[in-house]
């Protein structure tokens, strides 16, 4: 007979064993990586052109090259590297992700307790009085203490008094729901998925803010060249016209002339408010990117001077690509998420066992509580199938399969479109450096025109009116240089964002 029952027990104990390794619904898989070996459809040059101008060197990429941790450091500017280290510590949005975080973290450790039986104490005491004539009771004192009144009724029986008594009960209980089918195996899934999403998240909002500042750093120095650019142009007007005025007081000069350079002063003039306003916003931006309030300066400015142009690109294959990018690991997350939600949803229309356990004592003293007779425990355990509930159960089980269904295409949109970044600004840095080629020739053209055009005006062989031409043209020349630099800066910086922003990097670590 007792081996029978060992037998039994050890089946049992088998069988809840197996159930308990297996947990419903599919089980994640990680996408495969693209099978994509490039970006683009023709190969890209080895080098990019390079130009005769300050941040015109050429450019190359490497796939073997590694991505810095801090990347905006390859440009080579203490004020850049001091601001972004700053807006670090000061960005509410860092905060902001980071509290999200540790409250993903914590609902980790939340559904996790759900694996463990709950246990519970509790202690009730109570007054209670009885009315007089419930009857049944012996008058006298009783064994826990409480007198019993006892009256005679002339025309009737005899009943007992008001009874008055006190009553105490404590106990212990111990809940536990075990995951037979994996309910609660896939809601911890669920639950680090979305700490995964939540990590990566903080990731790619510190990537975000690096990126901000640097492009609005390099917006800064632009405008501050361009002011610089004009500035010179409103000078050599203002000089220009000062020699008209004393020419058509001599009378060499006819009054059209005279027209013509006050109206070329007054367009030069005008070009500087806009670009004053636009310097004056991006340092907002700067500030407010810093952490800081409009009224709350920062100390570093930035020209286009002290800045340096990256030479060698790092260019991961599109396989490490899926790795490294945070948007495209959140879609991931995301889709595990879906995944584990689907498991819960198949889970929940299968029957859902629970074991509860009571044990304690009461009686109308304290110390009476735990004697003999005085104690009471239960055990009790329960399986629940739902029969009938209209079709609901099933239907959030296929509606839970249909958003695995979409998060699986959202992941693939997400890849594509990342693939598609990384193409767009490897175009966008081949086509800067020969903007910035034909940008530079078209600037050392201008410039030589406009000290010919300078040196016959000068002896009388050219008008004012060529002059002023000249003068437009170098003035077009120089801002187009400008921004054509900057653009080559910032699609450089886009190229690191691209790539993921080197978050998996070691602090220090520089690409080549």
């Amino acid at each position: 007979m007792a081996g029978t029952n060992l037998l039994k027990n050890s089946l049992i104990l088998t069988l809840m064993t197996m159930l308990a390794a297996c947990a419903a619904g599919p089980d994640f898989k990680r996408p495969d990586a693209p099978a994509s070996a490039a970006y683009t459809v023709k190969p890209l040059s080895a080098k990019t052109s390079s130009a005769e101008a300050p941040l015109g060197d050429a450019q190359s990429f490497s796939a073997a090259a590694e991505i810095p941790q801090d990347w905006w450091t390859l440009f080579k500017s203490p004020q850049l590297n001091a601001l972004i280290q700053r807006a670090f510590k000061a960005n509410p949005d860092i905060g902001a992700a980071s509290a999200s975080l540790r409250a993903a973290q914590q609902n980790v450790i939340a559904q996790q307790g759900f694996f463990y039986p709950t246990v519970g104490v509790s202690y009730s005491p109570s007054r209670n009085k009885l009315a007089g004539n419930m009857g049944g009771n012996s008058p006298g004192l009783q064994n826990n203490g409480t007198l019993i009144q006892t009256y005679s009724n002339p025309s009737g029986p005899v009943y007992n008094g008001p009874a008055y008594y006190n009553f105490h009960v404590a106990q212990v209980s111990v809940g536990y729901v075990p995951d037979v089918f994996g309910m609660q195996r896939r809601r911890v899934e669920s639950a680090k998925a979305e700490a995964q999403a939540q990590e990566m998240q903080l990731k790619a909002v510190y990537i975000t803010l690096a990126s901000n500042i640097v492009a609005a750093a390099f917006e800064e120095a632009s405008l501050r060249a361009q002011i610089a650019a004009v500035e010179k142009v409103v000078a050599l007007n203002r000089e220009n016209l000062s020699i008209m005025h004393k020419q058509l007081a001599a009378g060499e000069l006819s009054e059209i002339d005279m027209a013509s350079g006050e109206a070329a002063l007054a367009q030069a003039e005008q070009a500087l408010p806009p670009l004053n306003r636009q310097l004056e916003q991006t340092r907002d931006l700067i500030r407010a990117l810093a952490g800081s309030t409009p009224d709350q300066d920062v100390p570093e400015t930035f020209a286009l001077s002290d800045l340096h142009l990256p030479q060698a690109l790092p260019l991961s294959l599109p396989s490490k690509l899926v790795e490294q990018r945070p948007d495209v690991r959140i879609a991931e997350e995301q889709l595990h998420d879906a995944s584990a939600q689907y498991g819960v949803a198949i889970a929940n229309r299968l029957p859902q066992f629970s074991v509860t356990a009571e044990m304690g004592g009461m009686a109308t003293s304290p110390d009476w509580m735990f004697r003999a007779g005085g104690g009471f425990f239960s055990l009790a355990g329960n399986v629940a199938q739902t029969i009938f509930d209209g079709g609901t159960l099933r239907a959030q089980s296929r509606a839970a399969e249909q958003v695995l269904v979409q998060a699986g295409f959202q992941y693939r949109s997400t890849v594509i479109a990342a693939l598609q970044n990384v193409a767009d600004t490897l175009h966008a840095i081949e086509s800067d450096a020969d903007a910035l080629k034909a940008a530079a020739a078209t600037e050392q053209a201008a410039r030589k025109t406009l000290d010919l055009t300078q040196s016959q005006y000068k002896l009388g062989y050219v008008s004012y009116q060529d002059l002023l031409t000249a003068e437009q043209n170098y003035q077009l020349s120089t801002i187009s240089l400008i921004q054509a630099q900057v653009l080559r800066l910032g699609d450089t910086a886009l190229l690191y964002q691209a790539l993921g922003g080197g978050w998996w990097a070691k602090k220090g670590e520089h690409a080549s």
